[in-house]
Protein backbone atom coordinates (compact mmCIF):
# COMPACT_ATOMS: atom_id res chain seq x y z
CA UNK A 1 0.00 0.00 0.00
CA UNK A 2 1.44 3.42 -1.16
CA UNK A 3 -0.16 5.53 1.18
CA UNK A 4 -2.06 4.56 4.17
CA UNK A 5 -3.81 7.92 4.51
CA UNK A 6 -5.46 7.96 0.64
CA UNK A 7 -9.23 8.64 -0.10
CA UNK A 8 -9.73 5.10 -1.32
CA UNK A 9 -8.35 3.22 2.06
CA UNK A 10 -10.08 5.94 4.05
CA UNK A 11 -13.35 4.97 1.69
CA UNK A 12 -13.10 1.43 2.38
CA UNK A 13 -12.94 1.41 5.81
CA UNK A 14 -16.01 3.24 6.37
CA UNK A 15 -17.73 0.86 4.28
CA UNK A 16 -16.03 -1.95 6.60
CA UNK A 17 -16.45 -0.11 9.53
CA UNK A 18 -20.43 0.90 9.26
CA UNK A 19 -21.79 -2.31 8.92
CA UNK A 20 -19.28 -3.47 11.88
CA UNK A 21 -20.54 -0.57 13.76
CA UNK A 22 -24.20 -1.53 13.44
CA UNK A 23 -23.29 -4.84 15.22
CA UNK A 24 -21.12 -3.59 17.80
CA UNK A 25 -24.37 -0.78 18.83
CA UNK A 26 -26.73 -3.83 18.39
CA UNK A 27 -24.59 -5.82 20.93
CA UNK A 28 -24.63 -3.00 23.76
CA UNK A 29 -20.74 -2.59 22.74
CA UNK A 30 -19.96 1.49 22.53
CA UNK A 31 -17.06 3.40 21.45
CA UNK A 32 -14.91 3.34 24.61
CA UNK A 33 -14.86 -0.48 24.59
CA UNK A 34 -14.00 -0.69 20.82
CA UNK A 35 -11.39 1.54 21.19
CA UNK A 36 -9.59 -0.21 23.69
CA UNK A 37 -9.74 -3.15 21.65
CA UNK A 38 -8.51 -1.49 18.53
CA UNK A 39 -5.64 0.19 20.79
CA UNK A 40 -5.09 -3.97 21.60
CA UNK A 41 -5.15 -5.01 18.07
CA UNK A 42 -2.80 -2.03 16.90
CA UNK A 43 -0.03 -3.31 19.88
CA UNK A 44 -0.34 -6.56 19.05
CA UNK A 45 0.22 -6.06 14.97
CA UNK A 46 2.80 -3.66 15.22
CA UNK A 47 4.99 -6.18 17.86
CA UNK A 48 4.24 -9.46 16.11
CA UNK A 49 3.36 -8.32 12.51
CA UNK A 50 5.73 -5.27 12.06
CA UNK A 51 8.77 -6.46 14.35
CA UNK A 52 12.57 -5.61 12.97
CA UNK A 53 14.22 -8.33 11.40
CA UNK A 54 17.32 -7.26 13.20
CA UNK A 55 16.00 -8.24 16.86
CA UNK A 56 13.25 -8.19 19.38
CA UNK A 57 10.17 -5.98 18.63
CA UNK A 58 9.99 -2.81 20.97
CA UNK A 59 7.48 -0.74 22.82
CA UNK A 60 9.34 2.41 21.32
CA UNK A 61 9.39 1.13 17.50
CA UNK A 62 5.23 -0.06 18.77
CA UNK A 63 4.68 3.65 20.13
CA UNK A 64 5.97 5.21 16.79
CA UNK A 65 4.06 2.75 14.34
CA UNK A 66 0.58 3.22 16.34
CA UNK A 67 1.26 6.75 17.51
CA UNK A 68 0.27 5.53 21.10
CA UNK A 69 2.51 6.21 24.25
CA UNK A 70 4.77 4.09 25.22
CA UNK A 71 3.01 3.68 28.62
CA UNK A 72 0.12 2.82 27.03
CA UNK A 73 1.97 0.14 24.52
CA UNK A 74 3.52 -1.54 27.64
CA UNK A 75 0.25 -1.70 29.22
CA UNK A 76 -1.59 -3.44 26.53
CA UNK A 77 1.27 -5.48 25.85
CA UNK A 78 0.75 -6.71 29.43
CA UNK A 79 -2.08 -7.45 29.13
CA UNK A 80 -2.20 -9.41 26.16
CA UNK A 81 0.50 -11.68 27.74
CA UNK A 82 -1.48 -12.71 30.40
CA UNK A 83 -4.61 -13.01 27.91
CA UNK A 84 -2.18 -15.60 25.90
CA UNK A 85 -1.23 -18.00 28.73
CA UNK A 86 -4.78 -18.29 29.75
CA UNK A 87 -5.89 -21.17 27.56
CA UNK A 88 -8.58 -21.01 25.08
CA UNK A 89 -10.91 -24.48 24.60
CA UNK A 90 -11.91 -24.97 21.19
CA UNK A 91 -15.38 -23.63 20.68
CA UNK A 92 -18.44 -26.66 20.48
CA UNK A 93 -18.82 -25.06 16.69
CA UNK A 94 -15.66 -26.30 15.83
CA UNK A 95 -15.93 -29.67 17.56
CA UNK A 96 -19.13 -30.41 16.18
CA UNK A 97 -17.85 -29.54 12.39
CA UNK A 98 -15.27 -32.16 13.31
CA UNK A 99 -17.49 -34.64 14.38
CA UNK A 100 -19.74 -34.28 11.01
CA UNK A 101 -16.60 -34.28 9.06
CA UNK A 102 -15.78 -37.21 10.67
CA UNK A 103 -18.74 -38.89 9.59
CA UNK A 104 -18.54 -38.09 6.14
CA UNK A 105 -14.90 -38.71 4.98
CA UNK A 106 -13.66 -41.41 8.02
CA UNK A 107 -14.60 -45.08 6.16
CA UNK A 108 -14.77 -46.81 9.65
CA UNK A 109 -17.93 -44.82 9.65
CA UNK A 110 -18.96 -45.37 6.13
CA UNK A 111 -21.00 -47.73 4.53
CA UNK A 112 -19.81 -50.37 1.73
CA UNK A 113 -20.87 -47.69 -0.66
CA UNK A 114 -19.17 -45.09 1.23
CA UNK A 115 -21.54 -43.21 2.36
CA UNK A 116 -21.80 -41.93 5.65
CA UNK A 117 -23.18 -44.82 7.55
CA UNK A 118 -26.40 -45.15 10.01
CA UNK A 119 -24.79 -44.84 13.34
CA UNK A 120 -25.76 -47.11 16.62
CA UNK A 121 -25.32 -44.70 19.77
CA UNK A 122 -22.99 -46.95 21.03
CA UNK A 123 -21.13 -49.80 20.19
CA UNK A 124 -18.21 -50.36 17.72
CA UNK A 125 -18.11 -47.44 15.26
CA UNK A 126 -20.98 -45.76 17.32
CA UNK A 127 -21.61 -41.92 17.16
CA UNK A 128 -20.10 -42.07 20.85
CA UNK A 129 -17.03 -43.42 19.22
CA UNK A 130 -17.01 -41.36 15.97
CA UNK A 131 -17.63 -38.39 18.79
CA UNK A 132 -14.38 -39.46 21.27
CA UNK A 133 -12.12 -39.37 18.13
CA UNK A 134 -13.37 -35.97 16.48
CA UNK A 135 -14.63 -33.77 19.60
CA UNK A 136 -12.48 -34.06 22.25
CA UNK A 137 -13.62 -34.18 25.70
CA UNK A 138 -17.60 -33.28 24.66
CA UNK A 139 -19.70 -35.86 25.43
CA UNK A 140 -21.74 -38.01 22.98
CA UNK A 141 -25.27 -37.54 24.59
CA UNK A 142 -24.29 -32.96 24.08
CA UNK A 143 -23.21 -33.49 20.72
CA UNK A 144 -25.61 -35.63 19.35
CA UNK A 145 -28.38 -33.32 21.08
CA UNK A 146 -26.79 -30.40 18.87
CA UNK A 147 -26.48 -31.81 16.36
CA UNK A 148 -30.09 -33.05 16.09
CA UNK A 149 -31.57 -29.35 16.85
CA UNK A 150 -30.24 -28.04 14.46
CA UNK A 151 -31.15 -31.11 12.02
CA UNK A 152 -27.66 -32.45 11.09
CA UNK A 153 -28.49 -35.88 12.57
CA UNK A 154 -32.15 -37.80 12.69
CA UNK A 155 -32.34 -39.48 15.90
CA UNK A 156 -33.45 -43.27 16.03
CA UNK A 157 -32.22 -46.73 16.51
CA UNK A 158 -29.85 -45.83 14.47
CA UNK A 159 -28.80 -42.22 13.41
CA UNK A 160 -28.73 -40.80 10.30
CA UNK A 161 -26.77 -38.16 8.84
CA UNK A 162 -29.18 -36.10 7.41
CA UNK A 163 -26.97 -32.80 6.42
CA UNK A 164 -23.17 -32.66 5.17
CA UNK A 165 -22.36 -29.33 6.98
CA UNK A 166 -23.04 -28.15 10.61
CA UNK A 167 -24.41 -24.55 11.00
CA UNK A 168 -25.67 -23.52 14.45
CA UNK A 169 -29.06 -22.03 14.67
CA UNK A 170 -30.31 -19.54 17.28
CA UNK A 171 -26.89 -19.60 19.00
CA UNK A 172 -25.01 -15.98 19.07
CA UNK A 173 -21.83 -17.26 20.68
CA UNK A 174 -21.84 -19.72 17.83
CA UNK A 175 -22.14 -17.21 15.68
CA UNK A 176 -19.79 -14.88 16.87
CA UNK A 177 -17.19 -17.46 16.71
CA UNK A 178 -17.97 -18.00 12.90
CA UNK A 179 -17.98 -14.04 12.52
CA UNK A 180 -14.76 -13.80 13.99
CA UNK A 181 -13.00 -15.96 11.91
CA UNK A 182 -14.40 -15.50 8.19
CA UNK A 183 -14.30 -11.81 8.46
CA UNK A 184 -10.41 -12.20 9.82
CA UNK A 185 -9.84 -14.65 6.77
CA UNK A 186 -11.21 -12.51 4.38
CA UNK A 187 -9.36 -8.78 5.53
CA UNK A 188 -5.73 -11.41 5.45
CA UNK A 189 -6.80 -12.42 2.21
CA UNK A 190 -7.62 -9.12 0.78
CA UNK A 191 -3.96 -7.83 2.94
CA UNK A 192 -1.96 -10.26 1.36
CA UNK A 193 -3.28 -9.19 -2.46
CA UNK A 194 -2.49 -5.92 -1.44
CA UNK A 195 0.91 -6.23 -0.68
CA UNK A 196 2.17 -9.83 -2.73
CA UNK A 197 5.74 -9.00 -4.08
CA UNK A 198 6.74 -10.12 -7.29
CA UNK A 199 6.41 -13.48 -8.32
CA UNK A 200 4.03 -14.25 -4.86
CA UNK A 201 0.70 -16.01 -6.26
CA UNK A 202 -2.38 -14.17 -4.87
CA UNK A 203 -4.90 -15.68 -2.90
CA UNK A 204 -8.31 -16.69 -4.69
CA UNK A 205 -10.80 -13.65 -4.34
CA UNK A 206 -14.02 -13.25 -6.54
CA UNK A 207 -17.47 -11.73 -5.71
CA UNK A 208 -20.57 -11.68 -8.25
CA UNK A 209 -22.91 -8.32 -7.51
CA UNK A 210 -25.93 -7.31 -9.55
CA UNK A 211 -27.33 -3.97 -8.57
CA UNK A 212 -30.55 -3.93 -10.29
CA UNK A 213 -32.70 -7.36 -9.55
CA UNK A 214 -36.34 -7.13 -9.02
CA UNK A 215 -37.63 -8.17 -5.49
CA UNK A 216 -39.67 -10.79 -6.97
CA UNK A 217 -36.93 -12.93 -7.97
CA UNK A 218 -35.04 -12.58 -4.38
CA UNK A 219 -36.61 -15.69 -3.08
CA UNK A 220 -35.90 -17.95 -6.12
CA UNK A 221 -32.49 -16.45 -6.26
CA UNK A 222 -31.51 -17.43 -2.88
CA UNK A 223 -32.44 -20.64 -2.62
CA UNK A 224 -30.59 -20.86 -6.19
CA UNK A 225 -27.16 -19.74 -4.69
CA UNK A 226 -27.38 -21.60 -1.73
CA UNK A 227 -27.96 -25.17 -3.20
CA UNK A 228 -25.19 -24.36 -5.46
CA UNK A 229 -22.95 -22.96 -3.35
CA UNK A 230 -23.35 -26.11 -0.98
CA UNK A 231 -22.72 -27.90 -3.60
CA UNK A 232 -19.06 -26.20 -4.68
CA UNK A 233 -17.94 -26.59 -0.83
CA UNK A 234 -19.15 -30.31 -0.51
CA UNK A 235 -16.76 -30.49 -3.46
CA UNK A 236 -13.89 -28.91 -1.89
CA UNK A 237 -14.46 -31.01 1.03
CA UNK A 238 -14.32 -34.14 -0.78
CA UNK A 239 -10.81 -33.39 -2.77
CA UNK A 240 -9.18 -31.64 0.74
CA UNK A 241 -10.59 -33.56 4.08
CA UNK A 242 -8.67 -36.57 3.21
CA UNK A 243 -5.33 -34.89 3.56
CA UNK A 244 -6.31 -33.39 7.49
CA UNK A 245 -4.15 -35.34 9.50
CA UNK A 246 -7.31 -35.05 12.47
CA UNK A 247 -9.61 -36.23 9.75
CA UNK A 248 -7.46 -39.09 8.65
CA UNK A 249 -5.93 -40.42 11.79
CA UNK A 250 -2.54 -40.16 10.20
CA UNK A 251 0.40 -39.44 12.31
CA UNK A 252 2.61 -38.33 9.99
CA UNK A 253 4.35 -34.93 10.00
CA UNK A 254 5.83 -32.64 7.21
CA UNK A 255 9.61 -32.65 7.31
CA UNK A 256 9.67 -29.64 9.61
CA UNK A 257 6.69 -30.41 11.86
CA UNK A 258 4.51 -27.63 10.09
CA UNK A 259 0.72 -27.26 9.43
CA UNK A 260 -1.24 -25.13 7.35
CA UNK A 261 -4.87 -23.92 8.26
CA UNK A 262 -6.85 -23.11 4.74
CA UNK A 263 -9.82 -23.08 3.18
CA UNK A 264 -12.52 -21.80 1.07
CA UNK A 265 -15.52 -19.51 2.23
CA UNK A 266 -18.64 -18.32 0.63
CA UNK A 267 -21.44 -16.03 2.21
CA UNK A 268 -24.44 -14.21 0.23
CA UNK A 269 -25.44 -10.49 0.50
CA UNK A 270 -28.58 -8.74 0.41
CA UNK A 271 -28.69 -5.02 0.36
CA UNK A 272 -31.94 -3.21 -0.82
CA UNK A 273 -31.57 -0.18 -2.49
CA UNK A 274 -33.58 2.93 -2.08
CA UNK A 275 -33.49 5.09 -5.28
CA UNK A 276 -34.43 5.60 -9.21
CA UNK A 277 -33.65 2.86 -11.42
CA UNK A 278 -30.40 3.04 -13.13
CA UNK A 279 -28.01 0.91 -14.53
CA UNK A 280 -24.85 0.13 -12.52
CA UNK A 281 -22.20 -1.88 -12.08
CA UNK A 282 -22.66 -5.85 -12.28
CA UNK A 283 -21.34 -9.10 -12.88
CA UNK A 284 -18.12 -11.62 -11.34
CA UNK A 285 -15.85 -8.70 -10.22
CA UNK A 286 -12.28 -10.46 -11.38
CA UNK A 287 -13.31 -12.64 -13.77
CA UNK A 288 -15.61 -13.58 -16.48
CA UNK A 289 -19.01 -11.75 -15.76
CA UNK A 290 -22.49 -13.32 -15.11
CA UNK A 291 -24.21 -15.84 -12.67
CA UNK A 292 -25.93 -19.31 -14.34
CA UNK A 293 -28.37 -18.66 -16.23
CA UNK A 294 -30.88 -21.46 -15.26
CA UNK A 295 -31.82 -20.33 -11.92
CA UNK A 296 -34.10 -23.91 -11.62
Amino acid sequence: MKNSSSPRLHQALSQILRPLARLLLRNGIGYGEFSELIKQAFVDSALEDFSDPRGKATDSRAAVLTGLTRKEVKRLRDRSASQNDAPVPPSGTSRAARVVSGWLQDREFQDSEGAPAMLAFDGHNSFSELVRRYSGDMTPRAVLDELVRVGVVEPGDRLVLRKRAYIPLGDDNAMLDIFGEDVSDLVSTIDHNLVKGPGQEPLYQRTLSYDNIPPEVMGQWRRYAARHSQQLLETLDEWLAPYDRDVTGRSAQSKKGERVRTGVSVFYFEDPIQGPLEAGERGLQGGPAGPDSDPA
